[in-house]
């Protein structure tokens, strides 16, 4: 009866190694079994559009970009082949970014552009390197991921097999414990054999499980990188085609130029102040470049630049300013503009009347700049005071133009994210001293006078500021012309107080008006080894009425006699104290400033309230 038993679990043994091997065959057949079926004519599947004959490509480099505030100017060096007569050169791909309109050529010593054109042709698929590279990866992970499905498909259907041959097994060894004739080193064996494989399908089928996920999060992070490269952008090829003629037979080059678009630029700055005051102030001039055509730029000339392009070689026509009138009576109350939405308004419509000019559109560009002159000039017709002030033109506040030519050659690739430049390293020396507002905070804070000795034109933007190594804080940094002294903050000093307090207020009559008098004692604080400079602000209240007077009657110290303060700052009842605080002035050796003021106003009147301006 033994022997019967052996033979069941042998037979056994040799069904389930059988349907092992038709699941393992089934599972990397292709899905109905024919080679290759999923390819046969007839399918679902959208047919490719052929591609456009091929076509002789003139090689050529990007030499050269200079980056406008929301464009550039694209330069590439075209070669032309040996051989003298006309020539027609073709240049591909261009971005998909470039401004159609805008192509022009120069040529160079025995080599005349005869003309330059923009063409686009449909391609079967996109030829860029970095698109054809992230496509190629997602067709290996897609080929992945079929292997390691079918792979976990073989596993399941091995798993399927032991789970039957355990149940074959508790019902053959319970039949052979019933007769008598059970085999107990056999039926150990084999559960042990069951076990085994049941772990080792486990294990193999969490590590397919583990690499199915791996590939999905490749797949996925590649798809979303190709979104971002193809989005807005259809398979087409864009070209330039340059018709040369040649004087001679040697081998040249010309120069092809185009603007695009999704291109920008803005200052960024990092001052970095010395532990001691006889250090100079270290100023990295850094341009945050967003660059995003389509294209890389390797190894070019760059030059940065505050301007507009412009590609227009005359200037615009000038148009008829018509005035209307209305009658006064019923006649509703036109509300001026403010004069900040003026000027973004006027910036704004020149701009996109560059813009139109630089794409041919020349007949809207001239409505467009017209309308933003239009604008500019009924402010100063209606403002004549502040346009005596200020000057007519609005955009005058925006300050001269400027270029920054970059002095190695850089590589910009495109993509989403900014890229920081180096434009210029300073060094500056500061003369330190510390700031108190107190009526606005109670810190005080670490500035230094500097003066723009470089050459560059230091552009309004964000700088960050660093003591050293530390890190202590932001600031904006205005227009800075070369020469000019401005002020840099390099944030709190905890060894510096501040407090403010009143000390008493008084009412009385004189004659027919009412006095208020008020008096205030500021205190500074130090903890510092050493003696410092520091200014203290305060302010008065200040009215443009006759009827009220505003006067300091005392100040201990004396305010600050300081020219630029006297004429800026103190007509506008604020007030400066500039002080030589001594180390270890705290308590009651604290630095005090005693000050006294009174408004004086009719009787009959009243304060309505304060509000700063």
């Amino acid at each position: 009866m033994w022997k019967r038993a052996i033979r069941w679990l042998a037979l056994c043994v040799v069904v389930s190694i059988v349907m092992f091997l038709a699941a393992h065959s089934r599972a990397f057949a292709p899905p109905d079994g024919r080679p290759g079926a999923g390819d046969a004519p007839g399918n679902d599947k959208e047919q490719p559009v052929p591609a456009a004959k091929d076509v002789k490509v003139a090689p050529s480099r990007i030499a050269a970009v200079t980056v406008y505030p929301n464009s550039a100017l694209v330069t590439r060096e075209v070669e032309v082949p040996e051989g003298a007569g006309t020539l027609e050169l073709t240049v591909t791909p261009l971005p998909p970014t470039v401004v159609n309109s805008s192509l022009y050529s120069e040529g160079t010593t025995g080599i005349r552009v005869l003309t330059t054109r923009f063409r686009s042709r449909p391609v079967l698929e996109d030829t860029r390197a970095d698109v054809r590279k992230l496509q190629d990866e997602l067709k290996q992970l897609q080929l992945a991921r079929d292997k390691l499905e079918a792979e976990i498909r073989a596993v399941q259907s091995n798993g399927q097999t032991t789970s039957k041959l355990e149940g074959f097994m508790g019902v053959t060894t319970v039949q052979a414990t019933e007769k008598g004739v059970l085999n107990s080193e056999a039926a150990i064996a084999l559960a042990k054999h069951i076990r085994e494989s049941r772990l080792e399908t486990a294990r193999e089928l969490v590590t397919l499980q583990q690499q199915v996920q791996v590939n999905q999060e490749r797949a996925e992070f590649a798809q979303r990188r190709l979104s971002e490269l193809t989005s807005g952008t259809i398979r087409t090829e864009r070209d330039a085609v340059l018709v040369v003629e040649k004087n001679n037979a040697a081998a040249g080059k010309v120069r092809l130029h185009y603007l695009v678009d999704t291109v920008s630029w803005r200052p960024q700055y990092k001052f970095r102040a010395g532990k001691t005051a006889r250090e100079a102030v270290q100023v990295e001039y850094l341009a945050a470049v967003t660059q995003h055509t389509g294209e890389d730029w390797s190894s070019v000339k760059l030059t940065l630049s505050t301007a507009e392009p412009t590609l227009n070689s005359a200037p615009p026509e000038l148009q008829t300013l018509e005035v209307t009138v209305a009658p006064k009576a019923g006649a509703p109350v036109a509300r001026l503009p403010d004069t900040m939405e003026l000027e973004e308004a006027v910036k704004s419509l020149r701009s996109k009347a560059q813009k139109n000019f630089n794409e041919k559109k020349r007949s809207s560009g001239v409505g467009l700049v017209n309308t933003a002159a239009a604008h500019e000039q009924s402010w100063e017709l209606f403002n004549p005071e502040a346009a005596l002030k200020r000057g007519c033109l609005l955009a005058a506040r925006e300050g001269a133009t400027v270029t920054y030519h970059l002095g190695t050659r850089l590589s910009v690739p495109s993509r989403n994210t900014e890229q920081v430049l180096e434009v210029a390293r300073l060094e500056l020396a500061p003369d330190y001293y510390y700031k108190a507002v107190p009526i606005l905070t109670t810190h005080v804070y670490r500035q230094a006078d500097l003066i723009n000795k470089s050459e560059h034109v230091l552009l309004p933007g964000e700088a960050t500021m660093y003591i050293g190594t530390d890190f202590v804080g932001r600031m904006d940094l205005p227009l800075v012309a070369i020469g000019e002294e401005f002020t840099a903050g390099f944030g709190v000093d905890p060894q510096l107080q501040v407090e403010r307090e009143m000390l008493d207020k008084q009412k009385s009559q004189q004659g027919g008006n009412q006095v208020l008098k008020y008096e205030y004692r500021i205190l500074v604080s130090s903890y510092k080894s050493k003696p410092v400079k520091v200014q203290v602000w305060d302010r008065l209240p200040k009215t443009e009425q006759e009827t009220v007077n505003v006067t300091v009657l005392k100040a201990t110290p004396e305010v600050c006699a300081d020219p630029v303060y006297m004429r800026q700052q103190k007509p506008h009842n604020l007030l400066r104290w500039d002080l030589t605080v001594e180390p270890n002035m705290r308590g009651e050796k604290a630095k005090e400033i005693h000050y006294e003021f009174k408004v004086e106003l009719d009787r009959q009147m009243t304060i309505g309230g304060f509000q700063s301006k």
